[in-house]
């Protein structure tokens, strides 16, 4: 699995490694990924994803799962979060016309 935040898209970094006399070696900056249990309102379902916490700190600020979906542009979201943008989207235009 690849270490990549499902919803942000933040992935490894590439720095060095600088001793005391200034020798320079490769090394690499991952992100913090958890996997979470996201609730989504519209879909009434809970939603399993790879999630960064500076990506679950964003999720949070806009108001859940749905909101942040939905404001997020489809190139900074992976193929199943987009997905799963496509049926939050479905699922919040239907439910007024049901109403």
């Amino acid at each position: 699995m690849s270490r990549i935040c499902e919803l942000t898209g933040k992935g490894r970094q590439v720095g060095h490694n600088v001793s005391h006399a200034n020798n320079k070696t490769k090394r690499t900056f991952l992100p913090n990924l958890q996997n979470v249990t996201l609730i989504s309102d519209a879909l009434g379902r809970s939603v399993r994803l790879r999630v960064s916490t500076h990506g679950l700190r964003s999720v949070e600020h806009n108001g859940g799962l749905d909101n942040w979906l939905l404001k997020t542009r489809d190139e900074d979201l992976s193929l199943r979060a987009r997905r799963l943008k496509r049926e939050v989207r479905k699922a919040t235009t239907a439910a007024p016309a049901a109403a």
